[in-house]
């Protein structure tokens, strides 16, 4: 699975992964299909090296903006935090897979403008992350 994105909670962070092995094989757009993860971690993290040999492809890092955009920024920014999902198609919200409560908004990620970089959400499609704060779970998928 294919890094995506590394977000801050209230009490920790959501790593975001997706399925790039074969674009458009894998149900990546699906929350709960087992082609897209997102994982909570709540205890002190540090950076991983990175691998000698193999390909990293993400080559490029962008900013969210928090929701409502307080401050302007002259970064790439390519979605937001916080605020409601701003649905491309219908309400997709997941429910948590532990406690069965609808999981609540986190993330907006758009794919990038950048082809060699960016996500591959389907072709102008944008991602949403959710968690479940008392059963620290995440969900991750995608809409075109």
């Amino acid at each position: 699975m294919q890094f995506l994105a590394h977000l801050p909670l209230d009490a920790g962070v959501v790593a975001v992964f997706f399925c790039q092995n074969d674009p458009g094989m894998c149900d990546d757009w699906d929350a709960t299909a087992g082609a897209n993860r997102a994982f909570v971690f709540t205890g002190g993290l540090s950076a991983a090296t990175v691998p000698a040999e193999g390909a990293t492809t993400l080559g490029a890092v962008t900013a969210l903006r928090p929701h409502p955009a307080d401050v302007p920024t002259a970064e790439p920014v390519l979605g937001r935090l916080g605020g409601e999902p701003d649905w491309i198609q219908g309400d997709e919200t997941p429910d948590c897979p532990s406690c069965a409560t609808r999981m609540t908004f986190t993330a907006e990620l758009e794919e990038g403008a950048d082809f060699a970089t960016s996500a591959n959400f389907g072709g102008c499609g944008r991602g949403y992350v959710f968690h479940c704060r008392p059963c620290s779970e995440a969900a991750f998928l995608w809409q075109r």
